[in-house]
């Protein structure tokens, strides 16, 4: 997979060892006196460790690289004192990857390995993230008769919606019929809030641009913690835009949830040209 990871220029770096402590993943080391990035499974991309660096000799790169593991870098953390493991949750908090973060406390629990969470409570980490755009949020629904009234028609009851952001334990998405929806489609038809929004979460997706490498598992993990009961995917007409309907599909496969899957598929203009059941409640009809 194309991902972020750390780069160490070799010439730069004078094997001060710096970096290695910074690194909590534990993806760094020290080796025949220069810096070396050890495993793509430990390396979480984020970079912690280039502000540890006095010769400016690690930066970020997109390369193809193994997919970052939590488990695995869990495995390693696990043995090492308290303050490092609640360094590595501070890390991933701060950088709001709350899936990462989840699936951490979840190794953790699962080995009995008994941190103190409190910190996750604390100012600088209420807004799940360093961006307050990030911030989790339940907004205020319109019913029909407000609707039909106002001005603002809309239908939007949570924040974020971006499938990167939104975190699967989020109470807004709980036992709610989902709505999946491309980039293009709000744009596309002036009905969406209308014809989708009300009384459903949403999250919105780019299949072709986005980096999708993680969207199945979150997808996954949403159906199962919020036990949704239908996934409805509203999608463009253009081919690029049936990934969107394979990750839900897949996400639904993996969640091992008695889930519906809808398909509705837009035109150019926003008109709805195509609507078809792809699980049934359990039973994969695609």
């Amino acid at each position: 997979m194309i991902r972020e990871v750390i780069k160490i220029d070799e010439e730069k770096c004078d094997g001060c060892g710096l970096c290695v402590p910074a690194c909590y993943e534990g993806a760094i080391q020290i080796i025949d006196g220069k810096a070396q990035l050890i495993s793509d499974l430990f390396c979480d991309g984020l970079g912690a460790c280039i502000g540890e660096c006095p010769k400016n000799a690690i930066t970020i790169e997109k390369k193809e690289a193994e997919p970052y593991n939590e488990p695995k870098v869990m495995e390693q953390l696990i043995h090492k004192t308290y303050n490092v493991i609640i360094a590595h949750l501070k890390h991933l908090k701060e950088h709001n990857e709350l899936e990462y973060l989840n699936q951490a406390i979840k190794f953790l629990n699962e080995h009995n390995r008994k941190i103190d969470l409190k910190f996750l409570n604390e100012s600088k980490y209420k807004s799940n993230g360093t961006c307050p755009g990030s911030k989790m949020l339940e907004l205020n629904v319109l019913n029909n008769q407000q609707y039909n009234n106002s001005k603002n028609n809309s239908m939007l009851s949570q924040w974020p919606i971006q499938l990167h952001l939104v975190n699967p334990m989020a109470p807004y998405f709980k036992n709610k019929e989902l709505v999946i929806m491309s980039d293009c489609a709000p744009v596309a038809s002036a009905n969406i809030h209308k014809d989708y929004l009300m009384g459903r979460s949403i999250v919105l997706a780019y299949p072709k641009l986005d980096d999708t490498t993680a969207y199945i598992d979150k997808l996954a993990s949403i159906f199962s913690i919020g036990n949704i009961p239908k996934a409805i995917v509203v999608r463009m007409e253009v081919p690029c835009c049936g990934g969107l309907t394979q990750m839900a599909y897949l996400a639904a496969i993996k969640s091992g949830t008695n889930i519906e899957i809808v398909e509705d598929v837009l035109s150019l203009s926003g008109e709805l040209i195509q609507s078809k059941s792809l699980i049934k409640r359990g039973n994969y009809a695609i």
